[in-house]
């Protein structure tokens, strides 16, 4: 993890954590572009957050939103149907039974329409402050099992492992650290590996091809 961070220094922050240092870590806006973020670009996730945002930034705003024009802000997210409606109706919720503010707690977020582990974990972390979550995406399911610290064949299983792998000290930025490398360097097909960080340290669980190595422009 140390040499992650000093590897990641200069690459690009994944979307959410942009947004969450941009908005002042506002619980809302975490909650709602995380949810965006879901199987889509960084890119796209953070275009779309901010058409949605610009025409609504509170929950009483984005509640009084047709899906339909909900549904065109956030375009082309995947899903952005389903995402419409989670959304709007998310929004109600909160309003209703959180009476406008974002829940701080893994049993109340869960509740919430669209909201799953993934989620939930980063809203705690980024918005709340959590050093006692770790969040897991396909990223960070991928490179820990990559690596050796688990043996799991879901990212629940994987974040449920990792609890007992690593370091608490580590948990709150396991997700910022293997999603930044994980888009750069360590990725899904022809990782990077000749130029990565861990090579020596790697034992390369389930890579059958890499990538080339790039040279510096």
């Amino acid at each position: 993890m140390r040499r992650l961070a000093k590897a990641i220094d200069g690459l690009d922050e994944p979307a959410v954590e942009k947004i969450a240092k941009d908005q002042q870590e506002d619980p809302f806006q975490v909650l709602i572009a995380t949810m965006l973020s879901a199987q889509t670009r960084d890119a796209v996730t953070a275009a779309a957050s901010a058409r949605l945002f610009r025409a609504a930034r509170t929950p009483a705003a984005m509640a009084k939103l047709p899906v339909q024009r909900i549904e065109e802000l956030i375009y082309p997210v995947s899903f952005y149907r389903n995402k419409a409606v989670h959304v709007r109706e998310t929004c109600r919720q909160i309003l209703s039974r959180f009476g406008g503010a974002v829940p701080s707690t893994m049993s109340e977020l869960l509740t919430l329409p669209g909201v799953g582990r993934k989620t939930a974990n980063l809203v705690l972390i980024l918005a709340h402050a959590s050093g006692d979550n770790i969040c897991v995406d396909t990223h960070v399911h991928r490179i820990s099992n990559r690596l050796g610290w688990v043996q799991t064949r879901t990212p629940e299983e994987t974040e449920h492992a990792l609890y007992k792998a690593a370091r608490r000290r580590w948990w709150p930025i396991i997700n910022l650290y293997l999603v930044t490398w994980g888009q750069n360097v360590c990725r899904p097909v022809y990782p990077l590996c000749p130029q990565c960080v861990l090579v020596d340290v790697c034992p390369r669980i389930g890579v059958t091809k890499v990538g080339k190595l790039v040279k510096p422009a």
